[in-house]
């Protein structure tokens, strides 16, 4: 169980972070977030061990003794083992005798400097650690020393898949390999499972697979992937993957040509980042009073999709309920969902390319390659939401590491250079500005986190002091107590907005219309308060940063309300395929996902 903290903490300062590990700036500022990275992980380790303890009467040794037992076999269950084997031992001497988790990790050495979650004594939590260490038997420090000088020389080591170093807990026994499944694998944004490389995959259960995108019906074609125009009018075989194929006995009409030729179908896609993602750690994960045999039962497909459920989210979400995934619950509606209702011919045609922590360069440089369509296929409406790591990084400085925006200007441009290369003509592309993430502080500070809800001990205020000390804040200039710093992030934030209008009034392009919508978020909050909801019930409750499965479902009615309602979007909703329930009535759920 301590395995899966650590596995929340590293994803979500992967997550969030500003930026993917590959866009950091420089080895010093990763080295630095690393370091505390690990800092982090320990801290929320040992509170909630200690917590355990006290939820199910047991001494810390006896909870330290089971605790691996809740996980699956596999890499999961062999970081927890080595966790516990490296530091059991000191973890149960020093919470034995009453010392905090942050003194714990001081320590045992990995965290150093004054940063606390939980009240600091007297001293300061560095000196606290270092008198402690000083008091623990012989043996234990040596351990301590020799895991200190282990992870030193550790600093260096990096992922297989790239060059960035891990945090240096990584290197610990048992943690590597689970490290490169949280860092590693899809940083191309690609499956992982495509043999035919058309960009999409038959398989859910992999990296990237059909939670990302519709479902390749021919894993071995690369010319047979969702959203392609048909072959042969689908005569003989499903080309497009819509499941709609063959020809009706009474016309003599192949049923692509009679149900959906005419019909004005397109795809959906996002360029986007974490939040397009739908990031999300369930609370239970860190909550000691919710946790049970289950709760971590599908610890695995949770990794494989980067603590990201865009199965659910406001753009790809393709569920009809959450009823599935005992780790998160909500209502669900999305834009595809909306889509496939008017016209079930774009069924599975489907592409969530959001990566957690994007910016604009990012987008620019590498992300949006990941984006599978060519001009002959059918045309696209595709949202680019980048809405808050632009201004968003755990810096001292954050300020300073903003993108300004005549960098915006040109990242967004040259993105959309790219998409005129690519997308099908006839296609829409819609530009969304960026949140004003003073709603965060203004509604979380004085709340509980989950981490504390046992004690009432840890607000998110106090989690994003912590956060802030250790430079790994998702966005210091937002979730921050300081009021003037929250205001210039903002004005950031609505000066980067305002070079999304610009380029939407005067660019000109041969694929694609361009549109502009504000970005939802403060819509949504006042609807979901005049209806009695308070705005903290539409934020996720781990990060305190994303918006929660609620607030998907809404962003997506009230896009889809702008997109129906305005005369600004003339052409984004297509009408109602008059053949929809011949389809269903022939075709059934059309192979499902």
């Amino acid at each position: 169980m301590a395995q899966s903290y650590l596995i929340a903490v590293l994803a979500l300062v992967a997550a969030a972070n500003g930026a993917p590990r590959s866009a950091s700036k420089d080895n010093t500022l990763k080295s630095g977030a690393n370091t505390a990275t690990t800092c982090a992980a320990c801290t929320v380790i040992v509170s909630l061990i200690e917590q355990l303890a006290q939820v199910h009467n047991n001494t810390i040794d006896k909870e330290v003794e089971k605790i691996c037992d809740l996980f699956p076999d596999g890499p999961v269950r062999d970081g927890c083992d080595g966790v516990i084997m490296t530091f059991g031992p000191i973890v149960i001497e020093l919470l034995a005798k009453k010392e905090t988790p942050d003194v714990v990790c001081h320590a045992i050495t990995l965290c150093t400097g004054t940063c606390h979650l939980f009240p600091a004594p007297p001293i300061g939590v560095a000196a606290a650690g270092e008198a402690v260490r000083s008091r623990l038997s012989q043996q234990h420090q040596a351990d301590v020393q020799k895991t200190a000088d282990f992870l030193a020389k550790s600093m260096t080591s990096t992922s297989k898949t790239n060059d960035d170093p891990l945090p240096p807990i990584c290197n610990l026994p048992g943690l590597h390999d689970l490290c490169e499944i949280i860092f590693g694998f899809a940083n191309d944004h690609l499956p992982l499972e495509d043999a035919d490389h058309d960009g999409f995959s038959g398989h859910t259960e992999t990296f990237r697979g059909t939670n990302w995108r519709g479902k390749d019906c021919a894993p071995d074609d690369s010319q047979t992937y969702p959203g392609a125009r048909p072959v042969d009018d689908d005569r003989e075989k499903d080309s497009n993957c819509n499941g709609i194929y063959g020809v009706n006995p009474t016309t003599g009409v192949p049923y692509e040509v009679e149900m959906c030729a005419g019909t004005n179908q397109f795809g959906i896609a996002v360029l986007g980042d974490s939040a397009s993602a739908h990031f999300h750690v369930p609370p239970e994960f860190l909550t000691a009073q919710s946790i049970t045999d289950s709760t971590f039962k599908d610890i695995l497909p949770i990794l494989e999709n980067e603590f990201d459920w865009p199965m659910l989210s406001a753009t790809t979400a393709y569920f009809n309920g959450t009823a599935s995934f005992p780790n998160i619950n909500g209502p669900v509606n999305s834009s595809y969902e909306i889509m496939r209702s008017r016209n079930r011919c774009m069924h599975r045609d489907y592409q969530n390319i959001a990566v957690n922590g994007a910016r604009s360069g990012a987008m620019n440089t590498t992300i949006q390659a990941g984006l599978s369509r060519v001009t002959g296929d059918h045309p696209l409406l595709l949202t680019y939401a980048l809405i808050g790591n632009d201004v968003c990084n755990g810096h001292e400085d954050t300020v300073a590491d903003m993108t300004t925006p005549a960098v915006m200007r040109a990242n967004v441009l040259a993105t959309m250079e790219f998409l005129d290369s690519r997308l099908p003509v006839g296609s829409h592309v819609v530009l969304m500005g960026l949140a004003d993430g003073r709603i965060l502080y203004e509604s979380l500070h004085d709340r509980i986190h989950p981490l504390g809800q046992l004690r009432g001990d840890v607000t998110y205020a106090a989690l994003y002091d912590y956060l802030n000390c250790l430079s790994i804040s998702p966005c210091r200039g937002w979730m921050n107590s300081n009021a003037t710093l929250r205001n210039a992030t903002t004005q950031r934030a609505v000066e980067l907005s305002a070079v999304l209008q610009e380029v939407v009034a005067t660019g000109s392009y041969h694929s694609f219309d361009l549109h502009y919508i504000p970005n939802p978020i403060h819509y949504i909050a006042e609807k979901w308060n005049a209806q009695g909801g308070e705005t903290w019930q539409l934020i996720e409750p781990v990060d305190g940063f994303h918006p929660n499965q609620l607030a998907n479902s809404l962003v997506a009615d009230i896009i889809w309300e702008w997109f129906s309602n305005n005369a600004t979007y003339n052409g984004l909703v297509p009408p109602i395929n008059p053949n929809n329930a011949m389809i269903e009535k022939v075709f059934g759920d059309q192979g499902g996902y």
